[in-house]
């Protein structure tokens, strides 16, 4: 069977599940139905907190009954999400949305790049996995930056609320994409084998792993705090920029240049592989972060936002170095339980963070909750260089 379908069907997939132009106006649709900066963050550390949970059990399922199912599943949620949204009004109703959300990111964050590794390794191109993911992350950005384009336009003439109409639209056309995906034959192979064997047996096999292999454990800790200190400048970025006098016309611009800036990173990391060794790129980039995040913390204007730019054009980089070096060390039979454990980890990371975010934004606005974050990304980087010669 001809698996190039599925490259295609993936690409067309990232498009549609990433043309939300909901996102670009959603903390400020949530700010007009009356939540505050921290029942946001209560929001925030609910969703980090279902993924905790869920994230290793959906991985395991995807690898026992396949990972289209869970795909399926994932945007089937992500339907119910903006529809639900359309109609929420008091904080538990976007504590509910933000529920199905985690149980929606569960679903796919290991099916994803499991369907798309072992889709690339029956063609014999599994060398080509970082070089494929940067491309598959670039069609994301490339459709969230339209997407947030036209939402702040059509937020500033129409209201809040068209946008997501236009979301669920999209969402439904995800939903059909991920229905027409084919599971490859050999993950289908490695479940009809492995479908007797216990959820417990695939979280002990999975912890042997990361306890036989350091260097992936250090590299996939480096991939979840950045991740998770990214993941603030992509919930917050629009209060951040309000602080500081823009108009909301001028969003989808911002928006715009915040994903834009890591196209290159994620085009450009299998080509960096060649130039730099994985403790260096990783070293930078953690530099990068923790200084970046102290200017946006202490410069209450153009400045800092040019830090807040350069630290997501440096952010590009990790996701497909860190993916890579995991799955090439993975069989197929465990992939998506394995990568399960970066993104589980990650919203760990997320959660803990959000506690102190939270606390220093209710007592120096946003700019203090980005303080923390940079302390975070100093501890980690003072942490990472006695470590990182784990790293092969």
């Amino acid at each position: 069977m001809d698996y190039t379908a599925n490259l295609r069907k993936l690409y067309a997939l990232r498009f549609f599940s990433s043309l939300i132009p909901a996102y670009v106006i959603e903390r400020l649709f949530w700010e007009e139905r009356g939540m505050t900066i921290q029942m946001v963050v209560y929001t925030e550390i609910i969703y980090a907190l279902t993924i905790v949970f869920l994230e290793i059990p959906t991985g395991i399922m995807a690898d026992k009954w396949g990972r289209k199912k869970m795909l399926v599943l994932s945007a089937l949620l992500g339907c119910s999400e903006f529809l639900m949204l359309l109609f929420a009004t008091e904080f538990w109703h976007f504590a509910l949305v933000v529920f199905l959300a985690g149980v929606s990111r569960s679903a796919s964050s290991g099916s994803e790049n499991a369907l798309l590794y072992d889709s690339l390794m029956l063609q014999g191109k599994a060398s080509s996995y970082e070089k494929q993911l940067g491309r598959l992350n670039a069609c994301d950005f490339v459709s969230a930056i339209l997407a947030a384009l036209c939402g702040s336009l059509l937020a500033s003439k129409y209201g809040l609320e068209l946008n997501y109409w236009i979301s669920f639209g999209s969402a439904l056309i995800a939903l059909t994409l991920s229905i027409l995906l084919i599971e490859p034959s050999a993950a289908s192979e490695d479940n009809s084998v492995n479908e007797v064997i216990p959820f417990k047996t695939y979280v002990a096999v999975s912890l042997r792993f990361f306890r036989t292999n350091p260097s992936v454990s250090l590299v996939m800790l480096s991939a979840m705090v950045t991740g998770a200190a990214m993941g603030y400048i992509e919930e917050f970025w629009q209060l951040y920029v309000s602080r500081l006098g823009i108009p909301v016309a001028y969003f989808g611009v911002l928006s715009a240049a915040i994903m834009l800036l890591q196209l290159p990173g994620n085009l450009m990391a299998h080509l960096l592989l060649g130039w730099f060794s994985y403790r260096a790129l990783i070293f930078i980039i953690m530099v990068v972060f923790a200084v970046g995040f102290t200017y946006v913390a202490i410069s209450k204007d153009f400045i800092g936002l040019s830090a807040m730019f350069i630290i997501c054009l440096f952010s590009g980089v990790m996701e497909p170095i860190a993916s890579g070096y995991l799955h090439h060390r993975t069989h197929s039979s465990m992939r998506a339980t394995i990568d399960s454990f970066q993104s589980l980890g990650e919203n760990l990371v997320h959660t803990l963070a959000g506690l102190g975010f939270g606390y220093f934004a209710s007592k120096y606005d946003v700019f203090g909750g980005y303080g923390f974050i940079a302390l975070l990304c100093y501890a980690f980087l003072v942490w990472f260089i006695g470590a990182s010669r784990k790293i092969e």
